[in-house]
C-alpha cells in the first residue's frame, strides 16, 4: 500500500521532546524493580556476534541462557520454580549448530536466533542473502534476524524494499523473521516509519532497530516512531502480532526497565511478552543480575560471584 507511505509525516521536535521526558521517568524500587527486571530477562535475546566466537563460548552462552539468574537469588524471590530463561540465543549462522546442540543436550527449548542476509551491512547480493537464510534455518535456527539494504530506503525504492523482505520471509519458512532496519543509517525518522511499515507489509514477525554495529543504535525517538508504526499497522489491518526489538547499546538494568515501560505506554501490556518484545543485548544480563543480587543481599556482587554471560 504505497499510499500509506506517501502520506507519512513525522513531527521530529515532538518525538524528541517525548523522548526527553522518558529519560526523566522515575526509577522503580524494591520488589517492583525486581519484578520488572525478571520480566526483562525473559525478553532478552542473549547475543554473541564476534569474529572470535567458538563452540566453547557459544556453549557458555547457552548455559547462561538457561540459568540467567543464580538459583539462590531466584529462591530468595520465590521465583525458582517459574522456569525463567532468556527469550532466545542469537549467534552467527556458522554457530547455530553449536547452540542448537548445546540447548538440546541441556533439555532446553530456548529458540536459537541467527543473524543473516548480509549482516551487518546488508551489502550482499540478494541471492547470497536468501542462501544464508536457508542455511541458517537448515542448521536449526527458529528465528532469523535479517538486515535490510539501506540504499533502498535512502533512494526511496519502497517496492524494491518490499520485494526483498518478502523474499527473505519466504526463505525463512517456518522460522520467525525479525527485520533489522539499521535506523541509525536511514537518514530521517520519516524513513524509519516508512521502512517499518514496508517491513510489516512484507510479512515481518518483528521489526528491530539496529544491528548493534552502527554508530547510533537503539534510541528512544526511533523506538517511539517504530512503535507508532506498529500501532497504526494494527489499526489499519487488525493484525496484532508484529513484535518490537530494540538492540544495540542497551547495557543497564535501568535502560531495560525504561524500554519495557515505553512499550507498555505505546503498545500496551499485551506486548510485554517474549512473543512480541525482545531486547537485543550481550552485556545487559550481567547488570540485571547484579541489581537483583543487590536487592536480595543489600550489597553488590564481586566479579567472580556471578557467572559470565
Amino acid at each position: 500500500e504505497l499510499g500509506w507511505i506517501s502520506r507519512v509525516y513525522v513531527n521530529r521536535p515532538a518525538v524528541v521532546r517525548h523522548a526527553e521526558q522518558i529519560k526523566k521517568w522515575k526509577t522503580l524500587k524494591g520488589n517492583w524493580q525486581a519484578a520488572w527486571l525478571l520480566k526483562a530477562v525473559t525478553c532478552i535475546d542473549l547475543t554473541t556476534l564476534s569474529g572470535d566466537d567458538t563452540a566453547s563460548n557459544v556453549q557458555r552462552l547457552c548455559f547462561k541462557a538457561k540459568h540467567p539468574i543464580r538459583e539462590d537469588l531466584l529462591k530468595a524471590l520465590d521465583m525458582h520454580d517459574k522456569g525463567i530463561t532468556v527469550g532466545a540465543v542469537c549467534v552467527y549462522p556458522a554457530r547455530v549448530s553449536d547452540a542448537v546442540n548445546t540447548l538440546k543436550a541441556a533439555g532446553c527449548n530456548i529458540p536459537v536466533a541467527s543473524v543473516a542476509a548480509g549482516f551487518p551491512s546488508g551489502q550482499t547480493p540478494l541471492e547470497a542473502k536468501l542462501t544464508e537464510i536457508r542455511l541458517a534455518v537448515e542448521y536449526g535456527a527458529r528465528e532469523i534476524d535479517i538486515v535490510i539494504s539501506r540504499s533502498l530506503v535512502l533512494t526511496g525504492q519502497w517496492e524494491g524494499l518490499y520485494e526483498e523482505i518478502r523474499l527473505c520471509r519466504a526463505a525463512c519458512g517456518e522460522a520467525h523473521m525479525k527485520t533489522i532496519l539499521a535506523t541509525g543509517e536511514l537518514g530521517s525518522l520519516a524513513n524509519v516509519y516508512k521502512a517499518s511499515m514496508i517491513a510489516m507489509m512484507a510479512g515481518s514477525d518483528f521489526i528491530k532497530t539496529s544491528t548493534g554495529k552502527e554508530v547510533e543504535n537503539a534510541t528512544f525517538p526511533v523506538g517511539i516512531v517504530m512503535m507508532r508504526a506498529i500501532k497504526e499497522y494494527y489499526w489499519q489491518t487488525g493484525y496484532k502480532v508484529v513484535g518490537f526489538k530494540p538492540a544495540g547499546g542497551i547495557r543497564t538494568a535501568k535502560e531495560a526497565i525504561t524500554w519495557l515501560m515505553l512499550v507498555k505506554e505505546e503498545l500496551g501490556v499485551e506486548w510485554l511478552t517474549p512473543e512480541l518484545f525482545r531486547l537485543g543485548a550481550s552485556s545487559l544480563l550481567g547488570d540485571i543480575e547484579q541489581q537483583i543480587f543487590y536487592h536480595v543481599t543489600g550489597s553488590y556482587a564481586l566479579q567472580h560471584e556471578l557467572a559470565m554471560a
